[in-house]
């Protein structure tokens, strides 16, 4: 099989898990190689994602770095090969790589917390809030570029829809609710749209007020992923350059850390829809 020229962030992750793995057993490279019978160069390309690897040889290097637990064994096995070819694909050498990642991760996350201080997050936006947002980059994205972009995002939005829709938690601060992208009518819609989607049995809405005061991490849009097994959440983290994608024990700790904190200084959920009915009726 090839090398991959552009391996996604899965795919870069599952390397990373098994460079983990190898590592804590304390086995070398070379000692990898001959297990698996591959020459020293292919376990690098392995561990960054750069070349796949069979669940057998995945389940060799289990066994002999004597991983003992099963459910994150099956869980990386399950990472070797995706269920299906993701919806996301259509758009590779059209989007821009980090995109494309986020759905991913969305698509295989067992459950999501999110928390938003200056913006309605992506998976509830309606299709004109997003269309304000995307018509305020800079640089200014060509007509066909925001087109892709909201068809991409529309798509993100099904995973919280179907007959096994993901758990989602989002925690928005009462800032991103008062923004006006799109002008008014647009933004008195996306409050509706977000009270609709708030009664979706799957879908927890909870609003910091301003008087709430101080919180960790505020300004910032994390998104919060729990894999199969809690060796593969992943936090999300939005920047100017695009998003980055953390995974480290102390990382994970922290940024579940603000989100328990954030849910617990934020409004119970059905004062959260009466607080932005508040705000959709001063419009």
């Amino acid at each position: 099989m090839p090398a991959r020229t552009a391996p996604t962030e899965r795919q870069k992750r599952l390397g990373s898990e098994l460079r983990k793995m190898r590592m804590s057993a304390g086995m070398t490279a070379e000692f990898a190689a001959g297990l698996l019978g591959v020459d020293r160069g292919k376990i690098s390309h392995i561990e960054l994602g750069v070349r796949a690897i069979s669940a057998d040889r995945l389940r060799t290097l289990a066994c002999n770095c004597e991983c003992t637990d099963e459910r994150y064994v099956e869980a990386l096995t399950e990472m070797v090969q995706p269920r299906t070819r993701g919806w996301w694909e259509r758009y590779r050498g059209t989007l821009p790589q980090g995109l494309l990642d986020i759905a991913e991760l969305e698509a295989y996350a067992v459950r999501m917390r999110a928390a938003y201080s200056m913006h309605v997050p992506g998976l509830l936006q309606t299709s004109d809030h997003a269309l304000a947002v995307f018509r305020v980059v800079i640089p200014k994205l060509p007509e066909r570029e925001v087109a892709l972009r909201l068809a991409h995002r529309v798509e993100r939005q099904q995973v919280l829809e179907g007959d096994n829709p993901t758990r989602f938690v989002a925690i928005v601060h009462e800032a991103a609710l008062r923004m006006q992208f799109g002008g008014r009518d647009v933004a008195r819609a996306q409050l509706e749209h977000l009270l609709k989607k708030s009664e979706q049995g799957n879908v927890t809405l909870l609003v910091i007020p301003f008087e709430a005061g101080a919180f960790p991490g505020a300004g910032q849009t994390v998104l919060y992923a729990e894999g199969p097994v809690s060796q593969l959440d992943t936090a999300q983290i939005d920047t100017s350059h695009g998003p980055e994608f953390l995974h480290a024990d102390m990382q994970l700790t922290k940024y579940r850390a603000h989100l328990d904190w954030m849910e617990n200084i934020a409004l119970a959920p059905e004062a959260s829809r009466d607080f932005i009915r508040t705000i959709a009726r001063q419009l």
